[in-house]
């Protein structure tokens, strides 16, 4: 899991892998956002393995730079990207206007811990077999309910399958380790969900580039049946 570098790295090679054949499969616009998460999950694991390098001395003077570009990514990221990239992926109608409520949620709370960051720079310090990130701002509970909604819910509202079942999963994920792992819950929560993103291929894979009538994106009206896989 999350709890060594080796881990870290493992986790990062296999994301890199479905990052590269998501993006490969990808027809859609639209969908080029969503198929590049596995990507930046799998470069925010790897700079946790470089957290932990720093940490157990194998590596000197990276951990203050790996810890705040890992916060950057885990804080700010995507609270913003998520939501942005389920409305790009939706086609036009209700669920993506209703998405701009979430972006705009995702926004605000970016900000916000992207401030906490400036004022009080995030620490990594090894506790158990585990990295805990001081965080106080993030453990708010309205900084972390509108996270939450930014990063799971939003994917819930999408009409297509896929990304649903991934916002479901990232919520329970999240539930799971805030239960089991509270302390540390950034670093085992992000582990978990970045594993989950591999979802997002099912997504790209099921997604044909037009029907009968045409496709999105290309200026043509689409056969209904290829809009919601």
């Amino acid at each position: 899991m999350c709890f060594s570098a080796t881990a870290s790295f493992t986790a990062s090679a296999v994301l890199l892998g479905i990052g590269a054949l998501t993006l490969r499969r990808v027809e859609r616009p639209g969908d080029r956002a969503l198929a590049a998460i596995p990507i930046l999950f799998a470069i925010q694991q790897a700079l946790e393995g470089l957290v932990w390098l720093s940490l157990n001395g194998t590596i000197h003077g990276m951990l203050g730079p790996a810890t705040q570009v890992y916060s950057l990514f885990s804080h700010v990221l995507w609270p913003v990207y998520v939501p942005l990239a389920v409305w790009l992926a939706e086609p036009p109608g209700s669920r993506r206007r209703g998405l701009f409520g979430f972006m705009v949620a995702g926004a605000a709370v970016g900000g916000f811990l992207l401030y906490g960051m400036i004022v009080n720079p995030i620490v990594a310090r090894p506790i158990g077999q585990h990295i805990d990130y001081d965080s106080p701002h993030f453990y708010v509970a309205a900084v972390l309910a509108l996270y939450l909604a930014a990063t799971t819910v939003s994917q819930m509202l999408s009409s297509h399958r896929w990304i649903r079942w991934f916002g479901v999963l990232a919520l329970g994920s999240a539930v799971a380790a805030y239960v089991a792992y509270a302390q540390w819950f950034i670093s085992v929560w992000c582990f978990f969900a970045a594993l989950l993103s591999g979802v997002i291929y099912l997504h790209v894979r099921r997604r044909p580039v037009s029907g009968p009538g045409g496709g999105p994106g290309l200026g043509i009206p689409a056969d209904p049946r290829w809009q919601r896989t």
